[in-house]
């Protein structure tokens, strides 16, 4: 019986953790879906089976795309900010994601994000994207030498017959 002194200690130190964890706020695609639901009072849409797609999506393009994540809002009637709505998403997201791309239109209403994050071998990518009324918020993890190679099959390549792609008579 002497020896058991140390479950309880060893069950504390994993306790503590757990709660300050647990207590730090959500994080990732999670926590901006949180964030958006609660700072324009909308809620977002999403799809059932989605971890069956992914799966799915994940064996037929050979592993090239997995971890699909989707959420939609429809009936989005409040303004958004651009700024703000930028550093939700950075701070939710996390350390190592980089923004390449932000687009806002004139009136605001137009509004696109898009994050990347290097994950070993794979690269996440992270798309928000509001067109009126309407916004759509994925993440997603991709195999970027697969995908160079779709680009590639599907990408314009100049015809043979001329140097500059022109054809000569």
């Amino acid at each position: 019986m002497r020896r058991l002194w140390w479950i309880p200690i060893v069950f504390l130190a994993l306790l503590v953790p757990a709660a300050v964890l647990a207590g730090s706020g959500e994080g990732g695609f999670e926590g901006v879906v949180s964030s958006i639901e609660s700072r324009y009072h909308v809620r977002a849409t999403r799809i059932p089976f989605l971890g069956l797609v992914s799966m799915v999506s994940k064996k037929a393009t050979h592993g090239g795309v997995s971890s699909l994540h989707v959420a939609e809002f429809e009936s989005f009637t409040e303004p958004v900010d651009g700024e703000e709505l930028n550093r939700m998403v950075e701070e939710k997201l996390g350390p190592g994601w980089e923004r390449i791309i932000r687009q806002t239109s004139r009136k605001g209403n137009e509004q696109t994000l898009i994050f990347i994050h290097p994950e070993g071998d794979r690269m996440g990518l992270f798309v928000l994207d509001k067109n009126g009324n309407e916004m759509d918020v994925v993440q997603i993890s991709v195999d970027p030498e697969h995908l160079n190679e779709k680009i590639d099959h599907y990408g314009h390549h100049p015809q043979e017959s001329g140097q500059d792609g022109n054809e000569s008579d």
